[in-house]
């Protein structure tokens, strides 16, 4: 996003599309300015997020040839599939990462930095080919309509805003995924501190979620599918507190800039880690198989066992302390 944002600085009247998944159309409802149309790419073989549409792909090419593009940016990686996949659409000029160095053109194709966080890489590209791009901020648009579909969900639920805590136990790979005990144990905990403690997930999520129910030793609600991206991300944004894997909702906590504390089981923090290291906590086990693309650990899940309850509640207790003092002293100023 912040590299859009910088596109769409540099060139505010060009038609900019954007080739990707359809689980890319509720995010860019936070985003409506920085392209004009989503294209669904059908998929392919090297990437694992969606099965590919075999029937669909030889019409995605010809489409997009026929657009007969001024130029694509390859934003997905090191390039090392999709480059083909850019160069096969036909543009006028692509430009974008390539893997090995060797291959690198000064201004068009940059030597993957393996060393920077995955925000500033794309930045990094955008400064390559000439458009100044310093800015690694973003920030979630949550409308007046999710932020009121958030609020009348909270108080159907008897959730009070003011005490919300959020713990989102899911994640796409089970490597990824926190022990449910140890997620119900911190709920609890602050649960027995006087937190509003509400379970969210999507609604294939939902088997995990009650697992959660189930362990906890206090009574716990469950909005598992009871949301959709926007009014999620609006929930998130009143809420106190998120605690979660390291995952998609953790970018939702720092775009609408809610605390948050991260367990990141198998995950390469240097690339995916929250920005902002003061409002968001990521604890995770240094171990040498990091980062992991294992759906199930083969060796025991040490990444996930090696962040504790105990790591995790004080650093939730922390960030909530932290804002109860700070009303307070704007209380007393006043």
């Amino acid at each position: 996003v912040p590299a859009l944002q910088a596109l769409r600085h540099r060139l505010p009247h060009a038609h900019i599309t954007l080739v990707g998944l359809a689980a890319a159309k509720p995010v860019l409802r936070f985003f409506p300015n920085l392209v004009d149309e989503l294209v669904e790419f059908p998929g392919d073989d090297a990437f694992p997020e969606k099965e590919v549409d075999t029937h669909a792909l030889p019409g995605f090419y010809h489409s997009m040839r026929k657009r007969r593009f001024d130029v694509a940016i390859q934003l997905h990686g090191s390039g090392g599939r999709s480059n083909a996949i850019v160069q096969k659409m036909e543009p006028a000029q692509w430009v974008g990462f390539v893997p090995d160095a060797q291959a690198a053109e000064p201004g068009r194709l940059m030597p993957w930095p393996d060393d920077l966080h995955e925000v500033h890489r794309y930045l990094a590209l955008l400064e390559y080919i000439g458009i100044p791009a310093h800015d690694d901020r973003y920030e979630l648009g949550v409308g007046p309509e999710d932020e009121a579909q958030a609020r009348e969900l909270a108080a159907e639920s008897g959730l009070m805003l003011e005490r919300l805590v959020i713990v989102h136990p899911g994640a796409r790979l089970r490597s990824r995924r926190w022990p449910v005990e140890r997620f119900a144990a911190v709920a609890s905990a602050l649960a027995d501190d006087g937190w509003h403690v509400a379970l969210t997930g999507s609604s294939a999520e939902l088997e995990l979620v009650q697992a959660v129910q189930r362990a906890a030793t206090k009574p716990m609600v469950n909005l598992c599918g009871a949301t959709d991206l926007n009014s999620l991300a609006a929930m998130v944004k009143l809420a106190r507190l998120l605690i979660c894997n390291d995952t998609g909702i953790s970018h939702v906590a720092a775009g609408v800039g809610t605390p948050s504390v991260v367990i990141a089981s198998g995950s390469d923090v240097r690339r995916w880690a929250p920005l902002d290291k003061d409002r968001h906590c990521v604890l995770h086990a240094a171990l040498p198989c990091r980062p992991c693309a294992y759906e199930v650990c083969p060796i025991g899940h040490p990444c996930a066992l090696g962040v504790s309850v105990s790591e995790v509640l004080a650093a939730a207790r922390e960030y909530l302390l932290e804002q109860l003092t700070g009303e307070e002293d704007v209380e007393s100023t006043q």
